[in-house]
């Protein structure tokens, strides 16, 4: 979804947020990155990454990802508050800021880039997962009262119990894929009725942990030494069952034995835990069926994932 701005937009944009630049700015857009634009910004008195979130149009958002930008602020002052893992300083953030029309941030540039380009050896990936897995098992160790996305963006009302977030957070995610024809109604209500069935296995009461829920190679950033200098992109963060960022690091190929080193603690591999890791799982992977249909415009790519989903569904619980 990235898209070009005017440099002079851009720079209107981070003065409002940093303040004038002390020489003539450059705007310089990012490799990574999917959702939002992203630019490297230099001119000012140190370093940053301008972030401007994609256009205000829910249709084209997942339920949880419509103005998902609005909570990056305050986790990111939590997280760096508590020292859980590096984060990058907020400068400036402005909601629908003029210059753009879109939500932005400005914040301070990590050193080092992403694992994605870089040529690291064997023992420095091994070293940066176990890094990787400290830092989230201090992220998770910073509890909330409550369950569920519960930024300033709002997609849905704070739950008490995890149980009653994930049930209302599957089925919004089978309402956005079925809206868009990923899904049939019967394909969908299916899939609501593989969690009715099986609710009692997420009454396990886990603490309302902090989760980071896109940890893959593109945020997670080293220097040529192989040392974590960040991790990035937080405005997927959810507040729930550190189980189901198990189940997204392994979508996404991090949670290696480095990882699990680093962490610290063994997961549950109880039959209870077996059933609840599927579902986590497809709700990773089902989004995937929205996103190429709505975003990327590509009916096949979104078919390919719903039959992934669906026979991955079909194995796991029938």
């Amino acid at each position: 979804m990235a898209e070009h701005f005017d440099d002079g937009k851009l720079e209107a944009a981070v003065r409002d947020l940093a303040g004038p630049p002390r020489t003539p700015p450059t705007f310089v857009p990012t490799p990574s990155g999917k959702y939002n634009t992203s630019y490297f910004v230099d001119g000012w008195a140190r370093p940053m990454v301008l972030r401007v979130a994609p256009p205000d149009d829910p249709p084209f958002h997942l339920f949880y990802e419509y103005r998902m930008m609005r909570q990056e602020p305050g986790i990111h002052a939590l997280v760096r508050e508590r020292r859980a893992a590096p984060v990058a300083e907020v400068i400036g953030h402005a909601t629908a800021h003029p210059a753009l029309g879109r939500d932005a941030i400005a914040m301070e540039r990590l050193p080092g880039g992403a694992i994605s380009d870089r040529r690291l050896t064997k023992a420095m990936f091994r070293e940066v997962l176990r890094q990787v897995g400290e830092c989230l098992a201090r992220t998770h160790a910073i509890t909330g009262e409550a369950y569920g996305y519960i930024g300033p963006h709002r997609p849905m009302e704070p739950q008490k119990e995890w149980d009653a977030a994930f049930h209302i957070m599957w089925n919004r995610l089978l309402d956005d894929i079925e809206r868009c024809g990923g899904y049939s109604a019967q394909e969908a209500s299916m899939m609501r009725a593989h969690l009715d069935r099986r609710m009692k296995h997420f009454r396990h009461r886990p603490a309302a942990s902090l989760l980071h829920m896109d940890v893959w190679a593109e945020n997670i950033m080293c220097d040529d030494e192989g040392r974590l200098t960040g991790l990035i992109d937080w405005d997927r963060g959810l507040w729930g069952d550190p189980e189901i960022e198990f189940a997204v690091l392994d979508y996404c190929g991090t949670s290696e034995a480095p990882f699990w080193e680093g962490y610290g603690r063994k997961r549950d591999t109880s039959p209870e835990a077996r059933i609840r890791h599927g579902f986590y799982l497809l709700y990773e992977l089902q989004k995937y069926i929205f996103i190429r249909k709505v975003r990327g415009g590509s009916s096949k790519g979104a078919d390919a994932y719903r039959r992934q989903a669906l026979e991955m569904a079909a194995e796991l619980f029938t």
